[in-house]
């Protein structure tokens, strides 16, 4: 297949600045529908802004149930950051794709268009259908884009089971061991804001203990304090296939991590591997947003502080409350202003395929579950009995730092990675098509 026709796309789907707030998916969209109905493929958009749409397409197969294919076109910002080369050019240097959406996602919609354009036109036999969804909205929540597919159509998804969407695919070195994580759980965003009160003043009058003070307390306390250690379930079984692959005395070392005790010290020692990994085993919370004061010379009598909060699964917003009470000391006026609950799902049917495929381009790769840190559509879509897989494969190189490179200046993937990745998805598209276990 020429695995170049992804780079090309990738190319035009960052020159469309997709930028959330306020997304202007459309143009972006309509590029995808006229590539895939020129070829031949049933398309129809479905909006509830005809500003935003949201694209599906379906190649028909057989019997088997349907296999779902998902990812978004909007991104985040780019204000305020110093970019090596312009965001919204797609350029090519160094061998990478530049651009803001070149990790995530446009590269994995890239990924999954060039794959079903190659699947149509080699008019390869499919035992299902397979649904292509190019979404809205997913930086901003969602509501535009996959929740408003799920709760207004869906007809689309009857009969899917399982679904290729993001946030999984790339590696981790584990010692010697090349790691690749895919997604099957996700944390629940829980967005609050607390209310921090206190007297008001002129600002020509020293004030002590006022809003501003305990504002100082509880950022100076997420700064400096962690919430408690949780192990869930997908977190256990990636740590288990992380240490599969090591030798005996480092195994033992990695399985520490699965003990509260030892969590921690553990993860210090793992350096930046446990950095990326310390999300998964406790809720999270990190101050986004301050607003109070009107003039310089008025000391305010309230501070909102904006909370981006994400839970485990099985956790609620109110067990994150009452840590976060905890961690600070004190009580706070907490008003959760988003919630969108998620739970580990039993359903690890296409592992073994993913990881196949991946062993056939990569010998001697392992595959270990991954309970993705943030959240994605996947938790739209399970409303509807679908596993997610985050399956966006890329084979970085060792010394690219993923977790530092998304949403960030100077977004970038390797050419090489996007060959890899559609290889890899038209993989799952021909095996899928092959699977009686599905």
């Amino acid at each position: 297949m020429d695995t170049h026709r992804a780079v090309g796309i990738l190319q035009q789907l960052i020159q469309f600045d997709t930028t959330n707030p306020p997304g202007n998916e459309q143009r972006c969209i309509q590029y995808l529908h006229q590539l895939l109905s020129e070829a031949g493929i049933p398309v129809e958009l479905y909006a509830e802004d005809p500003a935003r749409p949201n694209l599906v397409a379906r190649l028909p197969g057989g019997d088997a149930p349907p296999l779902l294919l998902f990812g978004h076109v909007d991104v985040v910002t780019t204000e305020n950051q110093q970019w090596a080369l312009p965001p919204f050019e797609g350029r090519i240097h160094d061998g990478y794709v530049w651009g803001r959406g070149a990790l995530d996602m446009k590269s994995g919609v890239a990924m999954m268009a060039a794959a079903l354009l190659e699947v149509h036109a080699q008019v390869e036999p499919l035992a299902g259908d397979v649904i292509f969804c190019a979404l809205a909205d997913e930086e901003a929540g969602g509501k535009k884009g996959a929740q408003y597919l799920v709760n207004n159509q869906p007809g689309l998804f009857t009969g899917v089971r399982h679904a290729i969407g993001e946030f999984g695919g790339f590696p981790l070195s584990v010692g010697d061991q090349r790691m690749y994580l895919v997604q099957t759980a996700e944390k629940q965003p829980c967005w609050m804001e607390v209310s921090l009160r206190g007297p008001a003043g002129h600002g020509a009058r020293p004030m002590r203990d006022g809003a501003m003070a305990e504002l100082a307390h509880v950022l100076h306390c997420l700064n400096t304090r962690r919430l408690p250690i949780h192990i869930c379930e997908t977190t256990r079984q990636m740590i288990e296939a992380m240490a599969g692959a090591l030798p005996w005395a480092k195994r033992q070392l990695l399985k520490r991590t699965l003990h509260p005790r030892w969590t921690d010290q553990m993860l210090r020692l793992m350096g930046e591997l446990g950095r990326n990994l310390e999300p998964l085993f406790r809720n999270t919370v990190n101050a986004t947003v301050v607003r109070g004061g009107e003039k310089a010379n008025v000391i305010p009598s309230e501070i909102v502080l904006g909370l981006d909060g994400r839970l485990l699964p099985g956790q609620r917003p109110e067990d994150l409350i009452r840590e976060l009470q905890t961690l600070v000391g004190r009580r706070l006026e907490t008003h959760v202003l988003l919630h969108d609950p998620s739970d580990e799902s039993a359903d690890s049917a296409l592992l073994p395929l993913l990881r196949d495929v991946l062993r056939d381009l990569e010998p001697g790769a392992e595959v270990a579950p991954y309970l993705l840190p943030g959240s994605s559509d996947a938790r739209f879509f399970s409303k509807l009995g679908i596993q997610t897989y985050g399956f966006t494969p890329m084979n970085l190189p060792s010394d690219f730092n993923f977790f530092d490179t998304i949403h960030a200046a100077d977004e970038r993937i390797p050419i090489e990675c996007l060959k890899f990745g559609t290889e890899a998805m038209l993989a799952v598209l021909r095996n899928y098509s092959s699977m009686d276990s599905v």
